[in-house]
C-alpha cells in the first residue's frame, strides 16, 4: 500500500477508532478503576471484590445466572437449529413460517415482556387457556419455582427467531451436491444431518452459540419489568444485581466490582466456546 493509500485508510479508520475508545475502552478502565476504590478509600485494594465474594445475595445471583445459561442457551439453539433444518426444506409456505418466527425480534424486548407478563397474570390468557382444558391454574412469574422458567420462554420467544435466520443462512450455503453424493451412498436424513450439515455448520454454530451465551448473561429488561429479581431472588440475574447496587443502594463500586467480574466470566466461557467450536477442534 502506498504512503498516500495508508494515509487515506487511517482517515476511514480514525472516526471508528476514536468511537471504541471513547464508548468502550475508556468506560471500561474507569470501571476497573472504580472497582479497586472501596468508599471514602484513597488507595487501591481488593475489598469490593472480597465483600462481593463473600456476599451472600450476589452469590445467589451468580448462582441463578449460571442455571439460567445452563438452561437457555441449548434451549434457545436446539429450537433454533430444529426450525432451520425443517424450514430450510421445500415445505409450502415456509416463507410465512420463516416470517412468523422471526417476527418478535423487531419488537423491542421491553415491550415483550409487558405482553408476556399480562399473558402470564393469574387472570391472564395463559390461565384461561389452562381453565378450558381443565388444568389448575398456576403462579407463573409470582411463583420461586416457576418465574425463572416463565423468564426462559420469554427470552426464547425473541432469540430463537434470531438466530434461526443464521443457522437458515448457514445451510443454504451448503452445496446440494454434498446431500446427493450422501443420499447416493445409502445415508438417510439423520446421517445427511449428522455427516453433512453439523460440520459444515460449525462457523455459524460457533457464532450463535457465542453470541447467544453473552446477550443471555446480559439479560436485564425482563427482570427488571416483570418480576425485579423476585420472587425470592428467584429471578435475580446479575445484570440486575449489578443495577440494584449502582441505582438503588448507590454502591457504585460495588456494582462497577460485580460488572468486571462478569465480564472477566464471559470473556472466560467465550474462549472456552471458541476453542471447542473453532476450526482447529476434533472430535
Amino acid at each position: 500500500m502506498t504512503k498516500r493509500g495508508s494515509v487515506s485508510a487511517a482517515a476511514f479508520l480514525l472516526p471508528a477508532l476514536f468511537a471504541i475508545a471513547a464508548l468502550r475502552l475508556w468506560p471500561a478502565a474507569i470501571a476497573v478503576v472504580q472497582s479497586l476504590l472501596a468508599p471514602h478509600a484513597t488507595s487501591f485494594s481488593f475489598d469490593n471484590y472480597t465483600y462481593l465474594l463473600s456476599d451472600p445475595t450476589f452469590q445467589g445471583s451468580m448462582m441463578t445466572t449460571a442455571l439460567y445459561s445452563l438452561l437457555v442457551n441449548p434451549l434457545q439453539i436446539g429450537l433454533a437449529l430444529a426450525l432451520a433444518v425443517l424450514l430450510n426444506t421445500r415445505l409450502p409456505t415456509s416463507g410465512f413460517w420463516r416470517t412468523a418466527i422471526l417476527l418478535p425480534v423487531a419488537i423491542p424486548q421491553s415491550v415483550s415482556a409487558v405482553v408476556w407478563g399480562i399473558a402470564m397474570r393469574p387472570d391472564g390468557i395463559i390461565n384461561g387457556f389452562f381453565s378450558a382444558l381443565g388444568l389448575p391454574q398456576q403462579p407463573l412469574l409470582t411463583s420461586p419455582q416457576q418465574a425463572l422458567a416463565c423468564l426462559l420462554v420469554i427470552v426464547s420467544w425473541i432469540g430463537v427467531g434470531f438466530w434461526m435466520t443464521f443457522l437458515i443462512a448457514g445451510l443454504q450455503e451448503i452445496p446440494k451436491s454434498l446431500y446427493e453424493a450422501a443420499r447416493v451412498d445409502g445415508a438417510n436424513a439423520w446421517q445427511q444431518f449428522r455427516f453433512v450439515s453439523l460440520p459444515l455448520l460449525r462457523r455459524q454454530l460457533a457464532f450463535v452459540l457465542v453470541a447467544d451465551t453473552v446477550g443471555n448473561f446480559l439479560v436485564f429488561a425482563p427482570v427488571q419489568i416483570l418480576t425485579r429479581g423476585g420472587p425470592q431472588h428467584s429471578t435475580n440475574l446479575v445484570m440486575f444485581e449489578i443495577y440494584t447496587r449502582a441505582f438503588q443502594t448507590n454502591d457504585v463500586s460495588s456494582a462497577q466490582a460485580a460488572t468486571v467480574i462478569l465480564t472477566a466470566i464471559v470473556l472466560v466461557v467465550v474462549i472456552i466456546q471458541f476453542r471447542l467450536m473453532g476450526p482447529g477442534h476434533r472430535e
